[in-house]
Protein backbone atom coordinates (compact mmCIF):
# COMPACT_ATOMS: atom_id res chain seq x y z
CA UNK A 1 0.00 0.00 0.00
CA UNK A 2 1.55 3.57 -0.90
CA UNK A 3 1.55 6.15 1.86
CA UNK A 4 2.77 9.48 1.60
CA UNK A 5 3.86 10.77 4.83
CA UNK A 6 4.56 14.59 5.35
CA UNK A 7 6.43 14.23 8.94
CA UNK A 8 6.98 18.17 10.01
CA UNK A 9 8.80 17.75 13.24
CA UNK A 10 8.32 21.26 14.77
CA UNK A 11 9.54 20.04 18.01
CA UNK A 12 13.16 19.31 17.09
CA UNK A 13 13.44 22.32 14.67
CA UNK A 14 12.19 24.64 17.02
CA UNK A 15 15.36 23.12 19.84
CA UNK A 16 17.37 20.62 18.63
CA UNK A 17 18.43 20.16 22.36
CA UNK A 18 15.30 19.44 23.48
CA UNK A 19 15.82 15.99 21.39
CA UNK A 20 19.01 15.41 23.66
CA UNK A 21 16.53 16.07 27.18
CA UNK A 22 14.07 13.62 25.52
CA UNK A 23 16.12 10.76 24.83
CA UNK A 24 17.63 10.55 20.87
CA UNK A 25 16.62 6.74 20.98
CA UNK A 26 13.38 7.48 21.86
CA UNK A 27 13.32 9.76 18.53
CA UNK A 28 11.50 7.81 15.32
CA UNK A 29 12.67 8.56 11.87
CA UNK A 30 10.99 9.68 9.10
CA UNK A 31 11.01 6.20 7.56
CA UNK A 32 10.11 4.11 10.23
CA UNK A 33 6.93 6.22 10.56
CA UNK A 34 5.81 5.84 6.69
CA UNK A 35 6.56 1.91 7.68
CA UNK A 36 4.44 1.68 10.72
CA UNK A 37 1.78 4.05 8.58
CA UNK A 38 1.98 1.91 5.81
CA UNK A 39 1.32 -1.44 8.11
CA UNK A 40 -1.97 0.49 9.80
CA UNK A 41 -3.30 1.44 7.03
CA UNK A 42 -2.74 -2.53 5.28
CA UNK A 43 -4.88 -3.98 8.52
CA UNK A 44 -7.39 -0.90 8.77
CA UNK A 45 -8.41 -1.47 4.92
CA UNK A 46 -11.51 -2.01 5.44
CA UNK A 47 -12.38 1.55 6.96
CA UNK A 48 -10.48 3.08 4.11
CA UNK A 49 -11.96 4.15 0.57
CA UNK A 50 -10.44 2.53 -1.99
CA UNK A 51 -7.85 4.84 -3.76
CA UNK A 52 -4.32 3.89 -5.26
CA UNK A 53 -2.94 5.50 -2.52
CA UNK A 54 -3.17 7.65 0.54
CA UNK A 55 -1.92 10.53 1.84
CA UNK A 56 -1.48 12.12 5.51
CA UNK A 57 0.32 14.92 7.52
CA UNK A 58 2.17 14.28 10.89
CA UNK A 59 2.75 17.42 12.93
CA UNK A 60 5.17 16.70 16.33
CA UNK A 61 5.02 19.76 17.92
CA UNK A 62 5.15 20.93 21.75
CA UNK A 63 2.14 21.79 24.33
CA UNK A 64 2.43 25.87 23.29
CA UNK A 65 1.28 25.17 19.75
CA UNK A 66 -0.95 22.53 20.55
CA UNK A 67 -2.55 24.27 23.14
CA UNK A 68 -3.63 27.07 20.80
CA UNK A 69 -4.83 24.39 18.11
CA UNK A 70 -6.98 22.87 20.34
CA UNK A 71 -8.34 26.42 21.77
CA UNK A 72 -8.95 27.27 18.02
CA UNK A 73 -10.72 24.05 16.87
CA UNK A 74 -12.25 22.73 20.13
CA UNK A 75 -12.61 25.70 22.29
CA UNK A 76 -10.19 23.91 25.19
CA UNK A 77 -7.85 26.62 26.02
CA UNK A 78 -5.11 23.27 27.26
CA UNK A 79 -2.78 21.32 25.79
CA UNK A 80 -3.95 17.94 24.80
CA UNK A 81 -2.08 14.87 23.49
CA UNK A 82 -3.24 14.00 20.16
CA UNK A 83 -5.40 16.22 17.72
CA UNK A 84 -6.54 14.55 14.36
CA UNK A 85 -8.07 17.06 11.41
CA UNK A 86 -9.66 14.30 9.13
CA UNK A 87 -9.77 14.99 5.55
CA UNK A 88 -12.86 12.78 4.94
CA UNK A 89 -16.43 13.86 5.24
CA UNK A 90 -18.78 10.52 4.96
CA UNK A 91 -21.37 12.56 2.82
CA UNK A 92 -19.07 13.51 -0.06
CA UNK A 93 -19.79 11.43 -3.23
CA UNK A 94 -17.02 9.10 -3.95
CA UNK A 95 -15.39 10.16 -7.29
CA UNK A 96 -13.67 6.85 -8.24
CA UNK A 97 -11.76 7.88 -10.86
CA UNK A 98 -10.13 10.62 -9.28
CA UNK A 99 -9.08 8.08 -6.11
CA UNK A 100 -7.74 5.62 -8.65
CA UNK A 101 -4.88 8.40 -9.87
CA UNK A 102 -3.68 10.61 -7.14
CA UNK A 103 -3.41 9.84 -3.43
CA UNK A 104 -6.39 10.72 -1.30
CA UNK A 105 -5.95 13.01 1.57
CA UNK A 106 -6.46 11.65 4.66
CA UNK A 107 -5.77 14.33 7.21
CA UNK A 108 -3.43 15.84 9.41
CA UNK A 109 -2.26 14.14 12.73
CA UNK A 110 -1.04 16.65 15.59
CA UNK A 111 0.88 15.32 18.46
CA UNK A 112 2.32 16.86 21.49
CA UNK A 113 5.60 16.12 22.16
CA UNK A 114 5.84 17.29 25.91
CA UNK A 115 2.41 16.30 26.76
CA UNK A 116 3.63 12.37 25.21
CA UNK A 117 6.58 12.50 27.60
CA UNK A 118 4.49 13.74 30.84
CA UNK A 119 2.41 10.82 29.72
CA UNK A 120 5.02 7.91 28.95
CA UNK A 121 6.48 8.53 32.42
CA UNK A 122 3.27 8.05 33.89
CA UNK A 123 2.28 4.85 31.82
CA UNK A 124 6.15 3.68 32.70
CA UNK A 125 6.73 3.10 28.87
CA UNK A 126 9.28 4.79 26.39
CA UNK A 127 8.22 7.84 24.43
CA UNK A 128 8.65 5.64 21.61
CA UNK A 129 5.80 3.72 22.79
CA UNK A 130 3.17 6.94 23.58
CA UNK A 131 4.30 8.75 20.81
CA UNK A 132 3.06 5.77 18.48
CA UNK A 133 -0.21 4.99 20.72
CA UNK A 134 -1.30 8.39 20.16
CA UNK A 135 -0.38 9.04 16.01
CA UNK A 136 -1.94 5.00 15.87
CA UNK A 137 -5.11 7.13 17.70
CA UNK A 138 -4.80 10.12 15.92
CA UNK A 139 -4.67 7.45 12.17
CA UNK A 140 -7.91 6.18 13.51
CA UNK A 141 -9.83 9.46 14.35
CA UNK A 142 -9.01 10.54 10.50
CA UNK A 143 -10.95 7.12 9.36
CA UNK A 144 -13.91 8.25 11.31
CA UNK A 145 -13.59 5.85 14.54
CA UNK A 146 -14.64 8.05 17.85
CA UNK A 147 -15.36 7.35 21.07
CA UNK A 148 -17.98 8.94 22.61
CA UNK A 149 -19.14 6.49 25.21
CA UNK A 150 -17.38 3.91 27.20
CA UNK A 151 -17.76 0.89 24.54
CA UNK A 152 -16.69 2.69 21.87
CA UNK A 153 -12.97 4.23 23.33
CA UNK A 154 -12.88 0.44 24.80
CA UNK A 155 -13.16 -0.84 21.18
CA UNK A 156 -10.75 2.23 19.80
CA UNK A 157 -7.92 1.50 22.74
CA UNK A 158 -8.60 -2.58 21.38
CA UNK A 159 -7.68 -1.62 18.03
CA UNK A 160 -4.83 0.71 18.86
CA UNK A 161 -3.52 -2.03 20.72
CA UNK A 162 -3.54 -4.16 17.59
CA UNK A 163 -1.76 -2.04 15.58
CA UNK A 164 0.92 -1.38 17.69
CA UNK A 165 1.37 -4.87 18.04
CA UNK A 166 1.90 -4.80 14.38
CA UNK A 167 4.85 -2.75 14.77
CA UNK A 168 6.81 -4.87 17.67
CA UNK A 169 5.10 -2.69 20.33
CA UNK A 170 3.69 -4.59 23.17
CA UNK A 171 1.07 -2.29 25.22
CA UNK A 172 -1.46 -3.37 27.95
CA UNK A 173 -4.04 -1.67 28.57
CA UNK A 174 -5.73 -3.09 31.46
Amino acid sequence: MQVELDVQDYFYESSPEKIANFGADNWIAGETWENWFACWLEILQSDLPPASGYEISLRLTDDAEIQTLNAQYRQQDKPTDVLSFAALEVDIPQNEEMFASMPLYLGDIVVSVDTAKRQSQQQDHSLQTELAWLVAHGLLHLLGWDHPDEESLVRMLKQQVILLRQIGIAIDIE
